[in-house]
């Protein structure tokens, strides 16, 4: 199973560069630690999407600049066979020891000027997930294609099972996680104002 958090961490790296900004800008604008965004653009860990996001916003780009291969104009098909044969993105749950737990398929990387990020992720199981809530701005639709996913968004937590769906605007804190001890197949479409 291959993924490409290095590459996305080269191609946010090359972005910043040719913007002339430092890590130490981008640490301000962004909110996040100049240890989490070095770390992102080694390749050493990518977090979950609410850190990529405000990273995004920071460099003046749209989200799927960093996983776009390339821009097409009219519509992009992904076939089933294409999605499992391409590389995945797995994303930290934001745990201090950076366990990866879900594998990110994206369903559009070549569709230029897009501000919809479509996605089809495996969540792994996990007995005692630890997680920190993030929010950005935007909007997350959920639909529960396999398995049994916990929502924790502001206070309260939603337990969706499959054929289940979530709406949601993403400005409120929120994390997306398996069911204790359950993996998970869903879709995912996150939209980013930009």
């Amino acid at each position: 199973m291959s993924n490409n958090n290095s590459s996305v961490g080269s191609k946010i790296k090359t972005i910043r560069e040719s913007k002339n900004l430092s890590i130490e800008e981008i640490s301000e604008s962004s909110g996040l630690s100049i240890e989490q965004i070095t770390s992102i653009e080694e390749g050493q860990n990518l977090p979950s999407l609410g850190p990529l996001i405000k990273i995004a916003r920071a460099l003046g780009v749209r989200l799927g600049t960093f996983m776009d291969d390339n821009d097409s104009l009219g519509p992009v098909v992904c076939r089933a066979a294409d999605r499992e044969r391409a590389n995945s993105i797995s994303f930290s749950n934001g745990a201090t020891d950076a366990r990866k737990h879900m594998e990110y398929h994206p369903l559009a990387q070549q569709k230029a000027g897009r501000h919809m990020e479509p996605f089809v992720i495996d969540i792994n199981p996990d007995e005692s997930p630890e997680f920190q809530l993030s929010a950005h701005e935007g909007e997350e639709f959920i639909y529960v294609m396999q398995g049994e996913v916990e929502i924790v968004y502001g206070k309260e937590t939603y337990t969706l099972k499959e054929g289940d769906s979530i709406f949601y605007d993403s400005i409120v804190k929120h994390h997306v996680h398996g069911a204790p001890g359950k993996s998970a197949k869903i879709l995912a479409v996150v939209y980013i104002p930009f």
